[in-house]
Parts: structure tokens; sequence; C-alpha cells
């Protein structure tokens, strides 16, 4: 489970041989979310927007990044 940024207490991880869509982990303390990373939307858990908006932004810029690390922990896809 490689952790791709940290926002403080706010981890992006990814896992290896996951489940589809592709998407990533949002974690902290208080929270674990999944977001698709095709559009960046919250697909499973609760968070309020204010809790992931620096994960979120990293996100946006960073989309290919995200691609491709799915591509390569996911290679049966």
């Amino acid at each position: 489970m490689p952790t791709l940024a940290r926002f403080g207490a706010i981890y992006i991880r990814m896992y290896a041989d996951d489940h589809r869509p592709p998407h990533f982990h949002i974690i902290g303390p208080k929270l674990q979310v999944l977001v698709r990373i095709s559009d960046l939307t919250v697909i499973a858990g609760r968070a309020r927007r204010s809790e992931i908006a620096a994960a979120l932004a990293w996100a946006r810029q960073q989309q290919a990044f995200l691609v491709h690390t799915w591509n390569v922990l996911n290679e049966r896809d």
C-alpha cells in the first residue's frame, strides 16, 4: 500500500490488485474515503470537502501520475 502523498495527518494511498473503478484512498484519523481517479468523485466513505480539500487539489494536478500508478499496481486491467 504505497503512500503517494501526505497532508498533515491525511494520506493518499493506493493498493495493488484493488477493485475497479480505478481509485485512490484518502485516509485520516477519522476518515477513509475512496476517490475515482477519472473525475475525482468520492465513491465510498464520507468526509467534509474541507477535510479532503488539499488531497483533492493535489490529485487534480497529479491525475496522470495517479492513472499511471494505478496501471502499475493493477496490471491485470
